[in-house]
């Protein structure tokens, strides 16, 4: 049997179109079977007439369980509205980059016909991305039961006004504080939101949830890395006098009035990332931010490595200050 795969496109956007129509008729003419939504399908109708390979619709006879990967044409937004789609099946999903950064993306453009390619020869790893479960309660009642890839922000409503929070993690109240709001958000979601709020970069590969004030009027309101395993928690308190909302990876709301509380742990359920390059995450964020590197010089190997010389610095020990006891020369 063929293997399928699931063609998911951004609807709104020509260029998409275009890179959808070209994806469904390479991965047709090389044995494999283009898989659309009835959304896509029709939007490329509408745009050219027809498309331009036989494909199957996904729903109408072909289920999630019959597809091998998911080629997702985008920007990040793309990608996590097909990570919705995707959350209850084992589907890994492949990104080609189509909007300005990317970060959750493979590949570009540009490298499409190459990304189909590897698609076909299978020539590509799958990794599994960290994702979070996000309850509402307010009264003791949960209110919302939802996930996130990047984050879940507890935001104001009213622009007009901040909102009165306690965070928590781990049961243990830790500051209050008036502000915009607070991200919590998984690795993955350090390069999104929690990135612009001043939260830390951090590398997929670490096991660890964050928790980043939005303009808190605080002394004390940093970023906070805590370990996979805690509960992160934020209260609306009952003396604001403004309305929240929660927000995940900005698809997903519910509004917050004062009382609710959002807790945040890690889901059992993660994303499945497919990935044609072994690029480290640090080439990937000079690349996609643009860093500048000028003057790097880099690590030494061992057998370019210079022996000791006399000519060296000499490092010199300081010692500290002595300061006498009362009654050694001390008035």
């Amino acid at each position: 049997m063929s293997r399928k795969i699931l063609v998911l496109a951004h609807t709104g956007r020509k260029d998409a179109m275009a890179a959808a129509q070209e994806t469904c008729a390479q991965l047709h003419s090389s044995g494999l079977v283009p898989v659309l939504r009835r959304n896509e399908a029709e939007h490329c109708r509408q745009i050219y007439g027809d498309l331009a390979a036989p494909v199957e619709i996904l729903g109408e006879g072909v289920s999630l369980e019959d597809i091998d990967l998911g080629m997702v044409l985008g920007g990040d937004g793309t990608i996590l509205r097909s990570a919705e789609l995707v959350r209850e099946s084992d589907v890994p999903l492949l990104g080609v980059n189509l909007g300005h950064v990317g970060f959750l993306a493979e590949s570009e453009r540009a490298d499409l016909a190459q990304t189909v390619h590897w698609v076909v020869d299978r020539d590509y790893t799958v990794e599994e991305r960290m994702t979070i479960d996000v309850q509402v309660w307010l009264e003791k009642r949960k209110i919302g039961h939802t996930w996130a890839l990047n984050e879940a922000t507890v935001e104001k409503a009213d622009r007009q006004r901040m909102i009165e929070v306690v965070v928590e993690v781990d049961a243990l109240p830790i500051s209050t504080f008036g502000c915009d709001g607070v991200v919590m958000a998984t690795p993955t979601g350090s390069t999104a939101y929690g990135f612009s709020a001043g939260g830390p970069v951090v590398w997929p590969e670490v096991e660890a949830l964050l928790m980043v004030p939005i303009s808190a009027h605080a002394l004390f309101a940093k970023p906070l890395v805590v370990a996979p395993d805690s509960v992160m928690a934020v209260e609306v308190l009952n003396r604001t006098d403004a309305n929240g909302v929660l927000w995940c990876d900005g698809r997903r709301s519910l509004d917050l009035p004062p009382g609710s509380r959002v807790e945040v742990t890690r889901s059992e359920k993660p994303v499945r990332l497919a990935r044609t390059r072994r690029t480290p995450f640090a080439e990937r964020l000079v690349r996609k931010f643009e860093l500048p590197t000028q003057g790097w010089r880099g690590p030494v190997r061992a057998e370019d490595a210079q022996p000791l010389t006399a000519s060296l610095p000499t490092v010199r020990t300081v010692e500290p200050h002595h300061v006498p006891p009362e009654g050694e020369g001390r008035p």
